[in-house]
């Protein structure tokens, strides 16, 4: 191994650089800064350069001389085939790239709305479209009963419903002691204590219970079910499922749907009543209202088309959570990136259409179940 070094001297007129030894990153190290200024010195007094006495070249010694070039090959040089070859490569890679900033478009703040139109209606026909591959598969099924995946179903209803029982229980417990621990500080204020039991009724039965219900379903049913399509998409079962002539929709999303549209009300009535558990054990503690009392009067300030209600809520977001979660599955692309970034989409678009939802709800059954 032998340094690097770096000679000029003036021949008629010209200045003549010549180079020698070994030009990579173990002999450059020490006098980088030093040959790197010289370099750029000679460059600007337009000299006449001789690499045929480089014995090593690497991609370290090529950008330092590309650059102290000024990044462009000089009017005389002297170089063999193979440190040519090097020299090309290090000016393919360091073509400088330089960020222009694009000037203010008034346009764009139109052109957001307009992408963001687009893509939600690109959503919404796709999932119209699987609503109505859903219908077909569902008329299909009535001629060829037994078709009916009834494994699949069964499958998805103990994951979705069964499994679900105890986070359900537990957070509909705590809503209703949070709840009813709030409330009985300011009823206690006007010496309303009684109410309490309106209160807990109507909100946890009517809205917290099917909400609540919805988000854990959304989070952690539907997530599983995006995941669960999503992993079959990257590993190219949907796809061997199609060769086979098996109808994807018939087995992987009708089931889904079907399962959570009767474990999620199913699950409704659970968070309920684990939630008007919570907030009678929370009232007996903190403002003395006995059980009995509680049990006895609820059933007469909470008249029962709010059950109804909260049921019917579960009906609709069972079913929207699962056609959410199924859409963003089959859009999976087949790479883990697109994995993650359509079950975080499908996660948040099933919580937010519930919300919307519940309000749509809220407007259409305003006159009902209010005593």
């Amino acid at each position: 191994m032998s340094p690097a070094t770096l000679d000029d001297e003036v021949q008629g007129g010209l200045v003549q650089a010549r180079l020698a030894g070994d030009w990579t990153l173990a002999t450059l190290g020490p006098q980088l800064s030093v040959l790197d200024a010289r370099l750029r010195q000679l460059n600007a007094r337009s000299a006449h350069w001789d690499l045929r006495a480089v014995t090593r070249l690497d991609s370290v010694g090529a950008l330092l001389l590309w650059r102290a070039w000024g990044e462009r090959w000089p009017d005389e040089t002297a170089i063999s085939e193979t440190h040519r070859r090097v020299l090309v490569r290090a000016a393919g890679v360091t073509l400088p790239v330089r960020a222009v900033r694009a000037p203010y478009d008034p346009a764009t703040p139109l052109l957001l709305v307009g992408r963001g139109t687009l893509t939600l209606l690109e959503h919404s026909l796709g999932v119209i479209a699987l609503i109505g591959q859903i219908v077909l598969d569902l008329i299909y099924l009535i001629g060829h009963p037994r078709d009916i995946p009834w494994r699949e179903f069964s499958a998805t209803l103990y994951k979705s419903g069964a499994q679900a029982l105890p986070v359900v229980a537990l957070v509909g417990f705590l809503i209703g002691v949070v709840l009813s621990y709030l409330s009985s500080l300011q009823l206690k204020t006007f010496g309303a204590d009684v109410f309490i039991v309106n209160l807990l009724g109507i909100s946890v039965i009517r809205e917290l219970g099917p909400v609540l219900v919805a988000v854990l379903v959304a989070g952690r049913s539907g997530s599983a079910m995006t995941a669960q399509i999503g992993v079959m998409r990257v590993t190219e079962e949907i796809d061997a499922l199609a060769t086979m002539g098996i109808s994807s929709s018939l087995r992987l999303v009708l089931p889904k749907v079907l399962a959570l549209s009767l474990a999620t009300p199913l699950l409704v009535l659970w968070c309920s009543a684990a939630g008007m558990l919570g907030g009678m054990v929370s009232a007996h503690l903190e403002m003395g209202l006995s059980y009995a009392y509680f049990i006895d009067t609820l059933p007469k300030v909470v008249p029962v088309a709010n059950i109804f209600i909260g049921l019917g809520k579960g009906v609709a977001f069972g079913v929207l959570v699962g056609l959410v979660a199924c859409y963003f599955g089959l859009r999976v692309r087949p790479n883990t990136e697109s994995l993650s970034a359509g079950t975080t989409s499908s996660v948040v678009t099933s919580i937010t259409a519930v919300i919307i939802v519940d309000a749509v709800f809220a407007v259409l059954t305003r006159s009902q179940g209010i005593p």
